[in-house]
């Protein structure tokens, strides 16, 4: 189920990015979830969240920036080492300017490029571009 948690949410922001809204209404949330956001806001996609009442279901608002074009979740988190990250990322994403790879790590949850200076691998998250 957390998995799809995941998904729901990065589905919801692109579609409410689709149709010109500021924000978006994600519910229910989970650590992995904050943590992906985190990554998002560090490189520019998203303006800002804020996590409401985090302990029992609880909600994040986020402020779109509106350049998501596309945001998915894998369901099967596929392991990789850090030799084979730059070659899922050309495979997964449309184009070598723009996009990152999200991988859980050891280090925590991580951007390809941050994974690869790293020299660390782990299981894929998602991508969003």
């Amino acid at each position: 189920m957390g998995r799809r948690i995941l998904n729901d949410a990065l589905r919801t922001m692109v579609n409410a990015e689709r149709r010109g809204k500021a924000t978006a209404q994600l519910q229910p949330i989970s650590g992995v979830m904050i943590s992906f956001l985190n990554i998002m806001k560090h490189r520019g996609y998203i303006k800002n969240f804020e996590v409401f009442d985090p302990h029992r279901v609880g909600k994040i608002t986020v402020e779109l920036q509106g350049r998501i074009k596309d945001c998915k979740a894998l369901t099967y988190r596929q392991d990789l080492r850090a030799t084979e990250i730059e070659k899922y990322r050309t495979r997964m994403l449309p184009t070598r300017q723009w996009g990152y790879v999200v991988v859980t790590t050891p280090n925590g949850v991580l951007d390809h490029e941050e994974a690869i200076r790293q020299n660390v691998g782990g299981q894929v998250l998602g991508y969003f571009h």
